[in-house]
């Protein structure tokens, strides 16, 4: 218990050594907390992003010049294309061409354009089951074209690499899986149909693969990703999906429970929160620690629905989005951890929305230019207030800079905006941090006073812990400044240093902690509740 104490203090006393003396180490902490690592950082913070799209698995929509010029408008998947181009020219020939087009696609330009002009924090990279290679391709319908992706992983993990040397963190998105998991041209075939579900040799090689994928993060070649999407978009109500979650969680966890997975709402958010809950439990009595935590992936566009409002109608409602999470957040102890990302969205409408701009008296201008910056502006700023990342559809396509899907553009007219605090300069996270370590002993007290006559009034003649309050707040509030000082400090490269991270994936980060401290006993809240406002106190006294 001394060393754990001694490891445990050491820690809580980061920036405050005025409490040395008198912090005792409650006797319901079991273990000793590290500091966040750089891993920890780039996978909890938020994640300001963008998804890289059709470039491991292609959408003919966005690139029409990776195929042939005498496709038919049924032919739009990555299969057709392989198979079209190998027809023409061969297979090495095609080979060739797909690997310049992976290794092109992305210049330094553009990466010094995403952390400079973009300030994004990672990127959503969606691959297929035939990126992996051959191996994977038997028994598919790319079997014949296996050959082609024989260097796509390599080419996967250059890519990471590169993301990574730019402080730009790479979450792995398993697009299109085996006989697909929905019926879009986007899972790797024109099917027309979602031939994963109740498919055995089909959900047998989706496995194999996120076997091997999950292997690649933990100690492979891909160890710097943020985590990995088991599935994109799945079907509405697809049979048997959350049988197959529960599957695919328990054998990734067996390769490494540290891992983020992210699995799709089926377009059915309420369905998946309830869901994730039963997964994210903070209790050291259950299997929390041996279980990957799970984040909820859901997809929000406005272009294919709401053909009845107008522009207007639409900006006024996104405050209103994700409010299914509400009551469902907040409480990791009672309820299990809720974290929800918002995997795609864009600035698109319908032409039919669009003509009704005119007829609407909603409270914005009717100005076509002012109405598309601000429905970006609302949207970031939803996304960032409700979940913990949101990644824009997409960075890039034939058509650059992409109209209302280009991030490129969108970003250039101030519609898409990131967080104020990855805009501060290294001087104003000095400053910030500076404020805070001057004024945190008396934030501290005040909130732990509070705290104390709160329940000292409500609940005057039952006992409580909170010694946990107390400590879970010191936990929280140094958790906040490392990462908010990180950049600043060089353990991300990223531009200089410009920007300072937050803690985006709160509701899993509050769960991480209190597993990672082994919290018992009946006042666990109270440990997280003075964790949660440690992380607040901090960003409202730096002013983020």
């Amino acid at each position: 218990m001394h060393a754990i104490k001694h490891s445990f203090g050491k820690y809580f006393w980061h920036g405050h050594h005025d409490d040395q003396q008198h912090l005792e180490i409650h006797q319901n902490i079991t273990s000793a907390p590290k500091p966040p690592t750089t891993l920890d950082i780039i996978r909890y913070r938020y994640h300001y992003g963008v998804n890289l799209g059709a470039v491991y698995v292609l959408e003919k929509w966005l690139f029409s010049s990776a195929f042939p010029s005498d496709v038919t408008d049924k032919q739009t998947s990555e299969l057709e294309a392989v198979k079209t181009w190998t027809k023409e020219i061969g297979l090495e020939a095609t080979r060739e061409r797909f690997e310049a087009r992976w290794k092109d696609i992305i210049q330094s330009t553009d990466w010094n354009w995403l952390v400079n002009k973009g300030h994004v924090t990672s990127i959503r990279l969606p691959i297929g089951y035939f990126t992996l290679g051959p191996d994977y391709c038997k028994g598919t319908p790319f079997e014949t074209y296996a050959a082609v992706y024989r260097g796509a992983w390599s080419s996967v993990r250059a890519l990471v690499a590169t993301a990574r040397s730019h402080g730009i963190g790479v979450l792995i998105d398993y697009h299109a899986l085996p006989g697909g998991a929905n019926a879009g041209d986007h899972s790797g075939t024109n099917s027309g149909s979602a031939e994963l579900w109740n498919n055995v040799p089909n959900l047998v090689l989706a496995q194999r693969c996120l076997e091997f994928l999950a292997k690649e993060i933990s100690g492979g070649s891909v160890v710097d990703a943020i985590g990995l999407q088991i599935v994109n978009e799945a079907a509405y109500d697809a049979p048997g999906m959350y049988e197959w979650y529960d599957k695919m969680i328990s054998a990734i966890s067996a390769i490494d429970a540290k891992i983020p997975l992210y699995i799709s709402d089926g377009w059915d958010l309420p369905r998946a929160i309830s869901y994730a809950k039963t997964k994210n439990k903070a209790t050291i009595e259950s299997t929390s620690q041996s279980s990957c935590p799970v984040v909820i992936d859901t997809h929000l566009y406005f272009c294919f629905v709401d053909d009845d409002k107008s522009p207007q109608q639409i900006i006024a409602a996104i405050p209103e989005q994700l409010s299914a999470i509400d009551g469902n957040d907040g409480s990791v102890v009672d309820r299990g951890a809720v974290q929800v990302i918002v995997g795609e969205y864009a600035c698109t409408m319908s032409e039919s929305s669009w003509n009704k701009m005119g007829a609407s008296t909603g409270p914005t201008k009717t100005d076509a230019s002012t109405l598309k910056v601000q429905f970006g502006n609302a949207q970031c700023q939803r996304w960032c207030e409700k979940s913990g990342g949101c990644y824009f559809w997409t960075l890039r396509m034939d058509w650059m800079n992409g109209g209302e899907w280009g991030f490129v553009e969108q970003t250039n007219n101030g519609a898409t905006c990131p967080p104020p605090n990855l805009l501060l300069s290294p001087k104003d996270v000095k400053a910030a941090v500076e404020k805070c370590a001057n004024q945190q002993a008396q934030i501290r007290d005040l909130s732990y006073a509070q705290h104390v006559n709160y329940w000292n009034d409500t609940a005057p003649d039952q006992k409580f812990e909170h010694d946990l309050f107390r400590q879970g707040y010191y936990l929280g509030w140094n958790d906040a400044l490392f990462f908010f000082e990180a950049r600043s400090k060089g353990s991300l490269a990223s531009g200089g240093g410009v920007g300072a991270d937050k803690i985006g994936m709160l509701e899993l980060w509050v769960r991480k902690r209190i597993l990672d401290c082994g919290v018992t006993g009946a006042f666990v809240w109270e440990f997280e509740g003075g964790l949660r406002k440690g992380v607040s106190d901090f960003y409202s006294t730096a002013g983020v």
